[in-house]
């Protein structure tokens, strides 16, 4: 049995729902509990409380600071809804979002449940006394005892109260000491970091997360003809949404230095963010369109994701699917995925190393390619870097994206976390 804020959407709610199928073709019963929004219909689901419910849940926590701690009515049906179906695991996703009471959740586990507690960790926020994640600010009050928070006003949002302190303490108290509890994150990071947070008690493995190879893969489109491109370089930025800690400032800072002859397009920019672009970026909002997505990646040269904190970024995976090259900041995970032979890896906030990865990547003077029916991305048009270097260049991107494929990583979750 499955417990996460969302089922069939996001990056977490594609997980459960991929698990529930890899489980369900190895014959086992699943479903799923979910608190926010809807299901697919064709999953076994339970929905958590109503949107009332995560409404009121957001107002309380905006108050006191106490993320967690409400939706009481909607957690004991919950327990009632697991003593029903009595699971033989029961397995833990994001138990924060405004949808669940972890204390009585976690007392039912500590109290009365007997099979295996499965805990994959998205982020940071179950040892900390308020933030998702820390990276940014630089903040180790999570190795000790938090409290003074500095990101009060970061998500799970509090506009009065700061409850860092008992936050931290209770979650403490509620989330050590269970027997037969396993943590599973998707980076070796998390995994380091969690290591070294009161859960470090537990056992733990890091399986990446996977993507889905026959959605993301390289396809033709007009979206360098729709929005003037033409034969420039087209650099690509992903965030949803774009803010400091993401490389909003670093991103439009490299449009502006690298000029004219390159072209950037930033997906999922605010309505706010879209005025006073530089004119040598486009400007795209927030888009539910894999379709799109796959279009944008198989259309740029390049993949900047110059996010200064994250777990596990599958944007990155997606544009290696697209066989587009990848550059990252050296922040959380999102160097995982990658290997010389399809990206780099550069200091966090360092933008000059960043241009001199784009430069070596693309090379220089540029030309546009498309004759021989590969990929119509940009190369340079030097002795070495023709067309044949830049399929092959391609193809290892695609090489790299196939070990982070959704079947393969799901296969794991049986063998090495079901044990099935």
């Amino acid at each position: 049995m499955f417990i996460n804020a969302v089922c069939g959407s996001g990056s977490t709610g594609r997980i459960v729902t991929g698990l529930m199928d890899a489980l369900e073709e190895q014959g086992v019963e699943t479903l799923a509990a979910y608190g926010r929004d809807t299901a697919p219909l064709e999953y076994n689901t339970y929905r958590i409380g109503s949107d009332l419910d995560v409404y009121v849940h957001g107002i309380l926590s905006r108050i006191t600071d106490r993320h967690g701690l409400y939706s009481k009515a909607a957690t004991v049906a919950l327990i009632d809804k697991i003593r029903e179906f009595k699971p033989d695991i029961l397995h833990l996703h994001n138990i924060h979002g405004y949808y669940i009471n972890y204390k009585l959740l976690f007392d039912y586990i500590r109290n009365e449940y007997r099979g295996r507690i499965v805990w994959t960790l998205h982020d940071c926020w179950a040892f900390t006394g308020h933030c998702s994640h820390f990276s940014y600010i630089r903040c180790d009050r999570w190795r000790t005892g938090c409290h003074n928070c500095p990101q009060k006003n970061e998500y799970p949002r509090s506009m009065l109260m700061d409850s860092s302190k008992f936050n931290y303490r209770l979650k403490k108290e509620l989330f050590t000491g269970i027997s037969k509890l396993e943590l599973v994150t998707p980076s070796e990071w998390l995994l380091k970091v969690a290591a070294q947070s009161f859960l470090g008690e537990y056992p733990g493995q890091a399986v990446p997360t996977g993507i889905d190879l026959n959605t993301f893969k390289w396809r033709r489109s007009d979206i360098r003809k729709k929005y003037g491109v033409g034969e420039k370089p087209l650099i690509l930025g992903v965030a949803n949404p774009w803010r400091e800690r993401k490389g909003y400032s670093d991103f439009l800072r490299l449009a502006r230095e690298m000029g004219a002859d390159y072209s950037f397009a930033m997906i999922g920019l605010r309505h706010k963010d879209m005025k006073g672009l530089p004119q040598n970026v486009i400007g795209i909002g927030h888009t539910d369109s894999l379709q799109e997505m796959v279009e944008w990646y198989s259309s740029a040269d390049i993949y900047v994701n110059m996010t200064k904190e994250d777990t596990f970024p599958t944007a990155n995976l997606e544009a290696l699917a697209c066989g587009t090259p990848v550059i990252t900041y050296d922040a959380g995970g999102s160097p995982e995925s990658l290997n010389d032979s399809c990206g780099r890896v550069v200091p966090c906030g360092d933008i000059e190393a960043v241009k001199e990865a784009v430069l070596e990547l693309l090379g220089l003077p540029m030309a546009h390619m498309g004759s021989s029916g590969t990929p119509e991305k940009a190369l340079a048009a030097s002795a070495l870097a023709d067309e044949n270097v830049a399929y092959d260049l391609q193809q290892k991107c695609r090489e790299r994206a196939e070990l982070y494929s959704s079947k393969r990583r799901f296969a794991q979750y049986l063998e090495k976390v079901y044990r099935i």
